[in-house]
């Protein structure tokens, strides 16, 4: 069921904890001079005072403003009440395809739920690559597996508008192309809710997310900010940035409590670890790309390995690729990319690690690494990749 996402119900909150909740409720506007919260609620205009506010607006969809895009049949999925609306969406009518706008992980993650009910599926997305994060090796073998599967890839479709013609949807190109849908499901990807932070006055930082510092403090002492609205900084280049992810979000929840109660904390840096499934396969990243990289200001260098993902012997062992990315002034791991049927998820996390650690490649290359036949090669193919990567170096 739905509802067992909810992790805790407002009530919850209202009874266990002495929290008081008010659902139904919109927060328009700070006053930082007074220090009140404005807003409407079911009573009416309400106004709360706060000695300590903290703002944790999360993010929304991204909904494109040309023609169309709010007929019936056009979803987006954030929510779980997004997630209900497509599900009684599906059970109210046949549907029989759908074109998913966006080739994101929400993206990859409904094609492969939805080709699990037999329902036909395209991805359309206006710039030509699939991934263009992910390596090129690492993007073919994506791109084979959702065309196994199904699911038909439209790079360079830039969607112009979205037209009824009463039976079905239609989602056309501004070149002239379209495609025919029972439904669309919109994934472009998510902007922070910072308007009312901007609006009170508070500096925002990369993508206008909310600007804090260590201590989830933004440019006002009083006020803090957590989730999916707030900036971090990357602990490889030192800079902003905006990677809104889970984990993030729950710490700097965390810390803005310990620090309005008194304890002291300091957050630690991101490095954009990611992990996400498309049909058999694991794809993960943490750290820089190459590209990002010399836009920090470093000197990149690749490589690209192909290897199993267990000992050579044993049953069951598949192809796992990985991609690092070094420095080539200072010798340092700036960033990783797997793709395989196994081991991905958790091997992604050792080169996360040695990111905060600041470890060169040939630091990383000496990591003492588990080994038993089911699980990897003597040689990790992370252990691999290193050593190919320092030769490049």
């Amino acid at each position: 069921m739905i509802d067992d996402l909810v992790v805790r119900q407002a009530d919850v909150f209202r009874n266990k904890m002495g929290i008081e909740v008010l659902t139904d409720h919109r927060a328009e506007g700070i006053d930082r001079v007074g220090r009140v919260v404005t807003g409407k609620g079911p009573q009416g205009v309400f106004a709360i005072p706060y000695d300590h506010l903290l703002v944790a607006t999360g993010a929304t969809p991204i909904m494109p403003r040309q023609p169309g895009w709010d007929r019936p049949g056009v979803m987006v999925l954030k929510s779980l009440d997004d997630g209900r609306r497509i599900k009684a969406f599906l059970a109210s009518r046949p549907v029989r395809s759908v074109v998913i706008v966006g080739m994101g992980y929400i993206g990859m993650e409904m094609a492969e739920a939805l080709r699990a009910q037999d329902i036909a599926v395209a991805m359309v997305k206006p710039r030509p690559a699939l991934l263009p994060w992910l390596a090129s090796e690492l993007v073919e073998t994506v791109s084979a597996t959702l065309e196994k599967a199904g699911v038909a890839i439209h790079t360079g479709f830039d969607v112009a508008q979205i037209v009824d013609d009463g039976d079905r949807l239609q989602v056309m190109a501004a070149a002239g192309a379209s495609l025919t849908a029972d439904m669309v499901l919109v994934a472009v990807g998510v902007r922070p809710n910072s308007d009312l932070a901007a609006a009170a006055g508070l500096a925002l930082g990369p993508d206008r997310s909310i600007a804090i510092d260590a201590q989830t403090r933004t440019s006002d002492p009083a006020i803090r900010a957590a989730g999916d609205c707030a900036d971090a900084f990357h602990a490889v280049t030192g800079q902003r940035t905006w990677i809104p992810l889970a984990l993030r979000a729950n710490r700097t929840g965390w810390a803005a409590a310990d620090d309005v109660c008194g304890k002291p904390v300091t957050l630690p840096a991101v490095v954009g670890s990611a992990v996400f499934k498309v049909f058999e396969l694991g794809v993960a990243r943490t750290g820089l790309t190459a590209k990002e990289a010399a836009d920090a200001g470093f000197e990149p260098a690749t490589v690209t390995i192909h290897t199993a993902s267990r000992a050579h012997a044993h049953p069951g062992a598949s192809r796992i690729q990985v991609h690092l990315v070094g420095d080539k002034g200072s010798g340092r791991l700036l960033g990783a990319q797997m793709v395989g049927r196994e081991g991905v998820a958790h091997r992604i996390n050792t080169a996360a690690a040695a990111l905060h650690a600041q470890m060169t490649v040939e630091q990383f290359s000496q990591m003492d690494m588990a080994y038993a036949p089911p699980y990897g090669p003597a040689w990790d193919p992370l252990l691999v990749a290193a050593n190919q990567l320092i030769k490049t170096l």
